[in-house]
C-alpha cells in the first residue's frame, strides 16, 4: 500500500443505482472529489451495477443528475461495472489456473455442516472438476488480513475464521468483491475512500488483489451518517437523497461545506467555508471515527448564510430556476427584499408571491390583527400612502410614522394589519420595502378591499360562538 507522495492519486466513486443518491453516499462521493482536487489527483466514475433488475438507465441518470447539481465532476467514466464481465472472467481463469480459487459444489447446507465439525472455523473445500461448480477463493489458515486503515487505523481480520468464499457462480458471473478488487487493481486505484458499512467487505477484496498479484490500495473508512435522534440516516429525518434537498431549496455549495463537515472538521473549527477552501483544507487525518449527525435545522442554517452572502444577481437567478420563473427586474426587486429572511430558495416564494399574484387571506392572521381599532388606522394608512410621493420605503416609513405618533400605537397594531392586507399573510419582508416594491396603485387597492371587508364585518357585528 503506497503511500507515497509523488504517486497520482487516482480515487473512485463507485455507487450502485439502485435509486436516488442518498446523502450517504453524496457525503462519500464528496471526500473522494475533495481529496482527488486537493492532491491533483483524479476521480473515476464507477457504476456498479451488475445488479441488472435495480440498475436501470433512469436509476444510473439519478446519479448522475445529483453529482452535476452538487457540481462534482469526474475526470473518467462513467464505467459500468457490468460491462467488464469480459474482463472478470479473464481474471478469474487466472486464478483457477494459478491454484488460487478452485470449483467447489458444496451447497450452504454442506458449509454448514463441515463447519460445525470443525469447531466453527472458515470453511475449506476441496476442489472439484465440475464445470457448473462454484469457484471460491483459497483463504490462508494462519495469519491475519490486516487493513491499513487511514481512519480506524489497523484492523485485523484472522483468516482461520474466514470461509474460502465465493467470487464466482456456478454460471460464471462473479461476485461483487472480486469484481471490485479487480477493478479497483485495472483501475489504477490508490485510495478507496468509502462507508464503514464496506469494511468488512475490505479483507476480502485485498485476498483477490493478493490472489492476482497486483498492489492494493489505501483504505478509509468513513463512519455512517445519524439523525439528531442517534439511529441510522432515513427519510424519517427529513430529506433523504440530494434530489431532496435540491427540491426542498437547498444551494449546491451550502450542502457541500455542510457534507464536508459530518465527520471532518479544520483545525480552527471554521463553519463556513467555500468550495476552493474545502479542497485546500480537507485532509483524512482529520476524519473522526465516530458516527456524524446529519440535522437538516443546522443545514437550514447554514444554507441561509449562504443565501444571504450571494450577489443580488446570483440569487435572482436561483430563484427563477427553483420557481420556474424568468430572472427579470421584477423578479430582481422581490429577491431585494426577501434575500435577509429565506433560509432556503423555497421559502422565497411564499415571501414574495403577493408581488405577482393576488394573495389568498390567511384568515387566521386576518382574525388575530385586524381588530383594536384597525380600521380607523388603516383608513388613515390609506390616505397617507395615496399621498407619499416618493412611493419609497424612507418615505413610507415617515408618512405611516406620524400616525403611529399621532396615536401613540406601538407599530405592530398599524404594520401587522396593513401586511395582511397587502400580501395576506402575517409574514412578509420589512413592511415599507413590500409596499414599495408592490407599488401604489396595487397596494392602495388591496388596502382599500380590506377596509370594505372589515367595513362590512363591523357592520354585522360579531360572530356568534
Amino acid at each position: 500500500m503506497s503511500s507515497d507522495p509523488s504517486v497520482p492519486v487516482r480515487v473512485r466513486f463507485a455507487p450502485s443505482p439502485t435509486g436516488a443518491l442518498h446523502i450517504g453516499g453524496a457525503r462519500t462521493a464528496l471526500y473522494n472529489w475533495l481529496f482527488a482536487r486537493g492532491r491533483g489527483g483524479e476521480l473515476v466514475l464507477r457504476i456498479e451495477d451488475t445488479d441488472r433488475e435495480r440498475s436501470t438507465p433512469e436509476n444510473v441518470e439519478q446519479i448522475l443528475d445529483a453529482l452535476r447539481w452538487l457540481e462534482l465532476d469526474w475526470d473518467e467514466g462513467p464505467l459500468s461495472q457490468y460491462e467488464r464481465a469480459g474482463r472478470h472472467r479473464e481474471a478469474l481463469a487466472q486464478l483457477l489456473e494459478s491454484g488460487a480459487a478452485y470449483r467447489d459444489p458444496a451447497t450452504g447446507e454442506d458449509v454448514a455442516a463441515w463447519k460445525k465439525e470443525h469447531g466453527n472455523r472458515g470453511y475449506r473445500g476441496e476442489p472439484s472438476d465440475d464445470p457448473a461448480a462454484a469457484v471460491r477463493l483459497r483463504v490462508p489458515d494462519e495469519g491475519d488480513t490486516v487493513v491499513e486503515d487511514e481512519i480506524r487505523g489497523e484492523v485485523r481480520f484472522p483468516n482461520a475464521s474466514s470461509d474460502d468464499f465465493v467470487i464466482a457462480r456456478a454460471d460464471g458471473s462473479v461476485l461483487y468483491n472480486f469484481a471490485v478488487a479487480v477493478d479497483d487493481a485495472d483501475m489504477g486505484i490508490t485510495h478507496v475512500i468509502r462507508g464503514d458499512d464496506h469494511l468488512s467487505n475490505t479483507p476480502k477484496q485485498l485476498q483477490v488483489m493478493e490472489a492476482l498479484g497486483t498492489e492494493p490500495p489505501r483504505y478509509a473508512h468513513l463512519p455512517l451518517l445519524h439523525g439528531p435522534d442517534g439511529k441510522k440516516l432515513s427519510k424519517r429525518h427529513g430529506a433523504a437523497s440530494v434530489q431532496e434537498l435540491r427540491d426542498a431549496g437547498y444551494l449546491p455549495a451550502a450542502v457541500r461545506n455542510y457534507l464536508a463537515l459530518l465527520g471532518w472538521g479544520t483545525q480552527d473549527d471554521t463553519t463556513i467555508l467555500s468550495t476552493d477552501e474545502l479542497i485546500e483544507r480537507f485532509d483524512l487525518s482529520r476524519v473522526g471515527r465516530s458516527s456524524a449527525i446529519f440535522d437538516e435545522q443546522k443545514l437550514r442554517w447554514l444554507n441561509g448564510r449562504f443565501m444571504r452572502e450571494m450577489d443580488l444577481d446570483d440569487y435572482t437567478a436561483a430563484v427563477a430556476r427553483h420557481v420556474g420563473r424568468e430572472p427579470d427586474e421584477r423578479l430582481r426587486a422581490a429577491c431585494a427584499i426577501a434575500q435577509e429572511k429565506a433560509q432556503t430558495l423555497e421559502e422565497v416564494w411564499p415571501l414574495i408571491g403577493f408581488l405577482f399574484d393576488e394573495p389568498e387571506t390567511d384568515e387566521k392572521a386576518w382574525r388575530k390583527v385586524m381588530k383594536d381599532g384597525a380600521l380607523p388606522l388603516l383608513t388613515e394608512a390609506l390616505d397617507a400612502l395615496r399621498g407619499t410621493e416618493p412611493f419609497e420605503p424612507p418615505e413610507l416609513e415617515a408618512s405611516l410614522g406620524r400616525i403611529l405618533a399621532e396615536h401613540e400605537v406601538k407599530p405592530g397594531r398599524l404594520y401587522q394589519p396593513i401586511r395582511v392586507a397587502i400580501t395576506g399573510s402575517s409574514v412578509s419582508p420589512g413592511i415599507f420595502e413590500s409596499l414599495s416594491v408592490l407599488g401604489k396603485d396595487r397596494a392602495t387597492e388591496r388596502l382599500e378591499k380590506a377596509i370594505s371587508r372589515l367595513s362590512a364585518e363591523a357592520a354585522e357585528g360579531p360572530p356568534n360562538d
